[in-house]
């Protein structure tokens, strides 16, 4: 579904990013999304203090949409050990509490759903990424063909239909979890490599059967997977899907197949908006990381298919920002970088375009020229 301005005090004086934007009965305050950012910092797949405290600190200086990291629907989908689950009463039960004070600050709570497929069971970043060993309890990871991410991985397990099954049917438990959380919006991770994204790319899906080959067959499992969330997941509330528009490898998955995909989703209406990333599927990447460098995906699957569409990828000033809306290339501007270092952009942001945003009361004093 397209999203509309509210009418709003006088919503066309304010600027394109302090414009509400509605999707289905959601309404986000203005067009900032907290990008999913993996931290590595739970146990057990357990939300803790740290993801209130970094999430909540987001929506007390503005966003309009905060959106959890990659969030595993079953165990042996997460990353590493330290990566977020929703999948037991332990851990919806903290999100409850995280969505809870996300709604009392203004903001919308939604939740990335993800499965990392081949690309799971490694150890964080700034452990340096190996995958772990069995005896360091490592798990095996699973993928729609036995072709490991890189030569030094293991070989992932090919998924029978009974995989196939299961991980399905994970998503549909794991977006009705989220919904007695209290979460708003549910974006289906579709991008970076992970499992679904791994079912598209040809690089990494060599499967003969209905999973493979054409595209159609090929997005097969992504389909699958929106049919079971959406089963569970209120029409009355908008599904996300992020894609990686490219894989940046020749042969691999592009921008053509990006829109013909988009298409099919458009012509579904179960999807409320693409978030429009990159890369991720193949280590022989080469990726130009200027900034705004996947806009032009953004403004293509908009201008092409008619979805709404979120513009991501070294976003980092107001007027940047503010561009991209106004020249109509997104509907969102989905930050990361900038909203890690700085939790208070958005209202910054706000002073910088003329717009009399809203501070919490407990900094008025800081909101001083």
């Amino acid at each position: 579904m397209t999203p509309s301005v509210l009418p709003a005090q006088r919503p066309e004086a304010a600027p394109h990013l302090f414009r509400p934007i509605i999707f289905r009965s959601v309404t986000a305050r203005n067009r900032i999304m907290l990008s999913p950012m993996c931290e590595y910092s739970a146990r057990e797949g357990l939300p803790n203090d740290w993801h209130l405290v970094h999430l909540g600190a987001r929506a007390v200086g503005g966003t309009g949409i905060i959106s959890t990291e990659a969030t595993a629907v079953e165990a042996r989908g997460r990353i590493t050990p330290g990566c977020l689950g929703l999948y037991n009463d332990a851990q919806q039960e903290a999100f409850a509490r995280i969505c809870a004070f996300l709604s009392a600050q203004g903001a919308v709570p939604a939740i990335q759903l993800a499965h990392a497929g081949r690309k799971a069971s490694c150890r964080t970043p700034w452990e340096g990424r190996a995958p772990l060993r069995p005896e360091e309890g490592g798990w095996e990871t699973i993928a729609p063909s036995p072709i490991p991410f890189e030569p030094s991985h293991p070989t992932p397990i090919a998924m029978t239909a009974r995989h196939i099954a299961e991980v399905t049917a994970a998503f549909a438990a794991s977006a009705r979890r989220a919904l007695d959380a209290g979460f708003r919006i549910v974006e289906v991770h579709a991008a970076h490599g992970y499992l679904i994204q791994e079912f598209l790319s040809p690089l990494s899906n060599r499967r003969t059967d209905r999973y493979g080959g054409s595209l159609e067959n090929r997005a097969r499992l992504l389909l699958e997977v929106l049919d079971a969330v959406r089963a569970v997941w209120p029409a009355s509330l908008p599904l996300f899907v992020r894609i990686s528009s490219t894989d940046w490898v020749e042969g691999g998955w592009e921008l053509e197949q990006s829109l013909a995909l988009a298409r099919l989703l458009k012509a579904r209406g179960d999807v409320d908006l693409i978030d429009c990333s990159s890369g991720g599927n193949d280590p022989r990447q080469k990726i130009p990381a200027t900034p705004g460098f996947q806009v032009p995906f953004a403004e293509a699957i908009r201008r092409e298919t008619g979805m709404a569409t979120g513009a991501v990828g070294l976003i980092r000033t107001p007027e940047q920002a503010e561009a991209i809306l106004a020249r109509g290339q997104a509907d969102l501007i989905v930050m990361g970088r900038m909203l890690m270092s700085n939790p208070h952009w958005p209202l910054q942001a706000a002073k910088a375009l003329g717009f009399d945003h809203p501070w919490p009361i407990q900094y008025l004093r800081s909101n001083m020229d």
